[in-house]
């Protein structure tokens, strides 16, 4: 595991897509020398992370001002001019994670100085070529990589290709002039989060010490876009909430899991605190018109920890530890995880007076 080295700290941020442009909410881990990013399925936090943001040779800019509709965005710039848009819930938490970034990319030299930097170094990319460019190239429908169904071990993957072939791809394209120098480019590739190992051959590649061998150059050995470039629409039915609900002063802001009503699945929303009057309303983080998707009035409300020896009742997967439950004066539930029992203690007690 990545996480052995001590975590300077961890918490859910919203991150933009690296190909489209969407944004997602993962839950993140900062490092000595490298940011870590993680899928959260069903309230849970998926084993091995989605991504890694190298800190060596980081450049941050905050506040960061592109995004008109996110005021509280950090942007990161890596070594290999790769931009990483993150978005935090509040100006204090995005303050707070700037500095602490800033602290590990200025801590001396990242734990690891690799091997890999003396490669890169005696490699350089053309001047005028990102990598953003190569992958946008790689995707194009004419001229990109061809996408293949392949078998690894009886699984079958779509959208794959082989590792020969991008290495071929790399050099009649002329982002490299050798196979060398294209396996170098893939592990950067790699190491950026653009591309992912799929099935046992490549997977157990990435786990080398020496980055020469991390990526490998042979037509059995499978990988894929990290990202898919097809968007998802979905068109959800409009909530209205009434302004003057959405008038009170915010007690308390923050990242929460909450269960769905219908399809009992677990999401990360940004659930917003407000009194006089009193209400709960809760975002979801990916959409930048920044209205409410629920929200009710905490007037008549109970709110209680919920036991952490097992999974409640009412309570749908396998989600324990750091549960609160809200019932409003309607009687409907609420079921909400916390990413701490110090985080729950805080909203309770928040909620309490109000209620």
């Amino acid at each position: 595991m990545e996480e052995e080295a001590g975590v300077l700290k961890e918490g859910f941020l919203v991150k933009r897509g690296h190909v489209v442009r969407n944004w997602k909410v993962r839950w993140f881990v900062l490092l000595q020398d490298k940011l870590l990013y993680y899928k959260i399925e069903g309230g849970k936090k998926e084993p091995s992370p989605k991504g890694r943001i190298l800190l060596d040779g980081c450049t941050i800019t905050c506040p960061c001002l592109e995004y008109e509709n996110r005021p509280l965005l950090i942007k990161l710039k890596t070594k290999t001019n790769t931009d990483y848009f993150l978005e935090c819930c509040s100006r204090e938490e995005r303050d707070s994670w700037a500095l602490d970034i800033t602290g590990a990319i200025h801590a001396g030299h990242p734990v690891q100085v690799q091997e890999l930097h003396r490669m890169k170094n005696s490699f350089k990319l053309l001047e005028n070529i990102s990598l953003h460019n190569i992958v946008e190239r790689m995707y194009d429908s004419s001229t990109g990589i061809k996408l293949t169904r392949n078998l690894d071990q009886g699984n079958r993957y779509k959208e794959t290709f082989t590792g020969s072939a991008l290495v071929d791809w790399l050099i009649s394209n002329s982002f490299a002039v050798s196979r060398f120098e294209a396996v170098t480019l893939a592990s950067m590739l790699m190491d950026e989060n653009f591309l992912r190992p799929v099935g046992v051959r490549s997977t157990e590649a990435t786990r080398s010490s020496d980055p020469s061998e991390k990526f490998l150059d042979d037509s059995t050995a499978l990988y894929m876009f990290a990202e898919s470039s097809k968007k998802n629409t979905s068109s959800k039915e409009e909530v209205h909430f009434n302004i003057s609900e959405l008038s009170g002063t915010i007690v308390k802001q923050g990242f929460l899991v909450k269960q769905g009503h219908k399809r009992k699945n677990w999401k990360v929303r940004k659930f917003v605190l407000r009194a006089d009057p009193a209400f709960l309303h809760y975002y979801d983080p990916t959409k930048e018109d920044n209205k409410p998707v629920g929200g009710f009035s905490l007037r008549g409300c109970l709110v209680s920890a919920l036991e952490d020896n097992g999974v409640p009742a009412g309570v749908k997967g396998n989600v324990q530890g750091n549960l609160f439950k809200i019932i409003t004066k309607n009687d409907i539930h609420y079921y909400i995880q916390a990413s701490s029992k110090a985080e729950r203690v805080q909203w309770i007690e928040a909620i309490k007076p109000l209620t």
